[in-house]
């Protein structure tokens, strides 16, 4: 998906927004569906939270039957309030995140493990009923090689780690279109 950099800037403050709600019950506002019409569309997307450059959560749909806007703003509040691996965010803490949006593409089959490329491609791995997912941004923010991306998934998933070295894994692949307040703000400085 192509998004405008008015709609990236619209889904960010909206998530922003949305996790501020959390606190002071101010409802989110509709956009303008027209006039920005990829956020009406069904896409999936992530909501990843960091401070200090640290994960503080990170919650989001592979796909969604929601509008973008409406599955960022859900994911915005789980990944605030709902992530496992973290206690809720605090109230104060609220001026300290910093937060990333990932829309995802539709996930597509995995034939070899050589169509995966790097910062490109985010894995999902679904054996022996259990699932794991990685972004794209996972292999190139931890400076992993392809065989560490893989052996990250299975971890992920809770398979083992080298799982992948002995067959063909059932895994999917996606893209995503990855845009944070942080580049946001280097990008639109000069303006």
């Amino acid at each position: 998906m192509e998004l405008t950099d008015k709609e990236k800037e619209i889904l960010l403050k909206t998530a922003r927004l949305s996790i501020e709600e959390i606190f002071n019950h101010k409802p989110v506002q509709q956009p303008d569906y027209a006039a920005y019409p990829n956020l009406a569309l069904k896409a999936g997307a992530f909501v990843t939270l960091k401070i200090d450059e640290e994960l503080r959560g990170c919650i989001g749909y592979i796909i969604s039957d929601n509008k973008l806007l409406d599955t960022v703003v859900d994911a915005a509040k789980s990944a605030a309030i709902r992530d496992p691996r973290f206690y809720p965010l605090s109230k104060e803490e609220l001026n300290k995140i910093e937060i990333e949006i990932s829309v995802l593409s539709p996930p597509f089959k995995m034939n070899s493990y050589d169509e995966i490329e790097l910062g490109k491609h985010g894995l999902i791995v679904e054996e022996h009923g259990k699932r794991g997912l990685l972004l794209p941004q996972v292999p190139i923010e931890h400076n992993m090689d392809k065989e560490e991306y893989l052996s990250s998934i299975c971890r992920k998933a809770g398979l083992p780690a080298g799982l992948w070295r002995t067959k063909t894994l059932n895994m999917k692949l996606f893209t995503a279109t990855v845009f944070s307040e942080v580049e946001w703000r280097k990008e639109h400085a000069s303006n």
